[in-house]
Formats: C-alpha cells, sequence, structure tokens
C-alpha cells in the first residue's frame, strides 16, 4: 500500500502504517523523545491526509507490532469479532470518522460494534478528529458495570474516593473516607495507594475500609492498589478482596516491567471473580493506564504512544473491567508536556477505551514538573463531563500528599454534577438519602479504628 501525501508540489511518503500513524498524532514531547513524530505541522497534515484514505482492514493485515514477538498483538488479533466489524469493514479510516459523527452512530450501533474493533483502528480514527469531534462521540457511547454499585449509567458521575497517606496511617486515611463520604463520593471505589506493598500492610488497609462499608452499610467497593501478586497473596490469606487492581500497558515488553502477563491477570480475575463479593454484579478487575508508559520502559515497539495506550485498552476489554481510568498527566512532562497536551490526551483516551467498549474514567491530574495548572484541569474535567466519563478521581483538597500530583478533589466533582446536571450512582445516592451519613463522623474514633 502506497503511503502518501503531496502538499504545495512536496511528496511526504510514510514507511508503513507504524510510522503513519506517529507522523499523525498531535503534537506529544513523548514521541518526540522516541523521534518518530511528524518534524513539521505540514507533516503531520499529510499524514492525517494519508491516514483518512486508509482503509481500516488494512490494520488487520499488517500488525504493528509483530503477531509472534508480543502477546498482546496476539490478544488483538486472536478476539477480534469479524461479525461484529463487518458493517464497516469496506470504510476508511476517514469515512468511519464521519460514521462516528453522523446521527447512524446510536449507542446501540457502537456498542455492537465495539468487538470488531481493534485499538489501531480506534487510534487511527481518534488522529483525525478534533476536541469537539472526540467529545460528540464519546458521549454517545455508555459502558455499564456493576458490583454494588451501577456505574456509567446515563445522567450519572461517580468518583473513586482516594484517601491515601504518606504512612499509611489509619486514622488519616479513615477521615479522608470520611470527608469525601460527606461530600459525595466514593460510589465507584474506595481506592487506596499504599506506601507499603507488602501482604500485611495491604490486608490491613482492606480490613479497615471493609470494616467502614459495612457499619455504615455503604454501597460501594474496595480496592488496595498494590501489585496485583500482593493482592493475590492477601486474598489467599483471607483479606476481602473487592477490587483487584493492576497497571497495564499495551505491547508484552512494557507488562513484563510491571511484572505482569495475560495469565497473571486471567489468574487474579478467576480468583476475585470466585469470591462472588458482588451484590448486583461481578465485575471486578480494575486497570488503570497512561500514555508514555510503554515508552518509558523502552518497551514501545517504535509505536506512538496514543496507540500504544489504545493497546492497552484490548488487555483491559479482555477481563471485563469494572473501572479503567487513564491517569493522564501522571508521568509527566517528558511525555505530556504542558496543559494543552495533557488535555487532548485525556479526551483521547478517553474516546478510544469507550469505543472499544470499556468503563472509561480519567484521573484529571499532572505532576508539579509539568507546564500546567489547575485550570487546565478544570477545563479538562469539565470535557470529559460533557463527554460522558464514567468516573474522576476524589483526593482531599486535589493534592494527594502520598504520590505528590495533583488530581481532583471532592469539590470537583460536586461541581461537575452540579454543572452538568449529574447525579452519583443510583445505590449510592439512595444511600446518601439515608440518616447514614450522619454518623460517619465517629467512624474515626479510636476505639472503632481499633475493632478494624
Amino acid at each position: 500500500m502506497l503511503l502518501q501525501h503531496s502538499i504545495d508540489g512536496v511528496t511526504y511518503s510514510f514507511d508503513s502504517l507504524k510510522d503513519l500513524l506517529a507522523k499523525a498524532s498531535a503534537a506529544r514531547s513523548g514521541d518526540e523523545l522516541a523521534g518518530i513524530a511528524a518534524r513539521t505541522s505540514v507533516e503531520r497534515v499529510a499524514a492525517r491526509m494519508t491516514l483518512a484514505n486508509v482503509p481500516l482492514s488494512a490494520f488487520l493485515e499488517e500488525p504493528l507490532i509483530p503477531y509472534e514477538d508480543d502477546e498482546v498483538t496476539r490478544l488483538i488479533f486472536d478476539t477480534h469479532d469479524a461479525s461484529a466489524f463487518a458493517p464497516i469493514a469496506s470504510l476508511t479510516v476517514g469515512e468511519f470518522r464521519n460514521v462516528l459523527l453522523s446521527d447512524d452512530a446510536s449507542t446501540e450501533f457502537l456498542k455492537a460494534l465495539a468487538p470488531g474493533l481493534i485499538p489501531e483502528m480506534a487510534a487511527a480514527v481518534c488522529k483525525l478528529m478534533r476536541v469537539q469531534d472526540l467529545i460528540a462521540a464519546s458521549r454517545k457511547v455508555r459502558v455499564v458495570t456493576r458490583f454494588r454499585t451501577t456505574i456509567g449509567l446515563p445522567g450519572r458521575l461517580s468518583t473513586r474516593l482516594q484517601p491515601n497517606h504518606p504512612t499509611d496511617d489509619p486514622v488519616g486515611i479513615t477521615a479522608a473516607i470520611v470527608d469525601g463520604l460527606l461530600l459525595g463520593s466514593g460510589d465507584a471505589v474506595i481506592g487506596i495507594n499504599p506506601v507499603a506493598d507488602n501482604v500485611a500492610s495491604t490486608g490491613k488497609l482492606l480490613r479497615l475500609i471493609d470494616s467502614i462499608r459495612q457499619r455504615y452499610s455503604i454501597p460501594t467497593q474496595s480496592c488496595v492498589l498494590a501489585h496485583i501478586t500482593t493482592q493475590l497473596a492477601a486474598l489467599e490469606q483471607g483479606a476481602p478482596v473487592d477490587l483487584v487492581f493492576q497497571s497495564i500497558a499495551g505491547t508484552e515488553r512494557a507488562n513484563t516491567s510491571f511484572g505482569i502477563n495475560l495469565a497473571l491477570l486471567a489468574e487474579a480475575n478467576q480468583a476475585a471473580a470466585e469470591l462472588r463479593r458482588g451484590e448486583i454484579g461481578q465485575n471486578v478487575m480494575y486497570f488503570e493506564t497512561g500514555q508514555g508508559s510503554a515508552l518509558s520502559a523502552n518497551a514501545h515497539h517504535g509505536v506512538d504512544q496514543q496507540t500504544c495506550e489504545a493497546r492497552a485498552y484490548a488487555v483491559a476489554r479482555h477481563f471485563a473491567p469494572m473501572l479503567v481510568n487513564t491517569v493522564v498527566g501522571f508521568i509527566g512532562p517528558e511525555y505530556l508536556y504542558d496543559g494543552k497536551q495533557i488535555l487532548r490526551a485525556g479526551l483521547e483516551d478517553h474516546f478510544c477505551g469507550k469505543l472499544l467498549g470499556l468503563p472509561m474514567g480519567c484521573d484529571v491530574c499532572y505532576t508539579n514538573h509539568a507546564e500546567a495548572d489547575q485550570d487546565d484541569m478544570d477545563s479538562l474535567l469539565t470535557l470529559l463531563g460533557a463527554s460522558g466519563v464514567n468516573y474522576i478521581m476524589g483526593v482531599p483538597g486535589a493534592d494527594d500528599i502520598m504520590l505528590q500530583y495533583q488530581s481532583t478533589s471532592f469539590h470537583d466533582a460536586l461541581y461537575l454534577r452540579s454543572t452538568l446536571g449529574l447525579r452519583p450512582s443510583p445505590e449510592f445516592e439512595a444511600w446518601l438519602a439515608t440518616d447514614m451519613p450522619s454518623q460517619l463522623p465517629q467512624a474515626v474514633q479510636p476505639q472503632l479504628l481499633a475493632g478494624a
């Protein structure tokens, strides 16, 4: 297939689909670091014009990473649903964009289409879309999951309550949990990033959350974001594991750098499902991703970071997770330099994840050495709300004092719900209307903590 386009008498040629996708990407400091980005804005336009004319079927014929070298590639191709792909099999990438933005692309149509799409198709069409296109297409997709609460329904916005503490102090963590619950946060999950990644600490924190949940009849789910092997060991010792967490990436080598593979994820998924702790559903996995993770591990195979990110969603999709979120600005300015790059990346990730059938949330965040501030995050937060994001983070004061980065606060979620007319998950909303929340301040009392 000839991949080239002429502008003002200059012909721009591209070596492969991999090269074309990289050159068509929006400006990314990570792609520039990798030496694969477009050299000029004109070359970027030429790449996008070329990409628009590429048949979607070409991505089924030319794997970006060889099938024999990468288990993520094998997963993508081995699980592709040809019958679901059939309605769009004759389209080019540009024509597919037009379909997504048309009235014909209903919620039902997009849900049925998802198994027929591979990540490279989603990444390709994403590169042809403006911000408003990403929002318009994303808001059509609803991906609903259930454990003790229902996440992703129309007109709803959920939050992960993130009560991290720099010493895993149970009093500090409990105070943050109570603060968040009283401000309507925590219906997606109460999830702690532990300082100590060991079985004893993980089990202790899981029991802490579970004791609060049970004492006050809170409809939510818990998670301690230790390594998946630590969580499995805690589960085997009887810890009350609800959701199993793991960071994932879009290549086998990148996942290896995380200490995981598909077999380990499958083992964890089965172990958690067998506990049958969900009350209204059994979506038991929680995954986090982020543009630049494969490049940071030198495991990107020359694939641009936005396409690598989309490939991670194939891994997530395979396990029917409860929650997926892109930690969009967390990796740092080496990969997403400023607020503009972070904003677009967050909308790209949300769009691609939803298109592929995932319950996407976003950690609207940045590190303190990035060229970004809270105004940038307010913009992304609002645009994601308009896009129909399933959930965001709830961090006390938006400042995570353990991970030392800036995210979104309990009040930010209240702003978004109020401005866009959104509500928490139905089970959590019903709980907020009871008298149980008024009893929550007791949870911080030392005698109750001792019982945990």
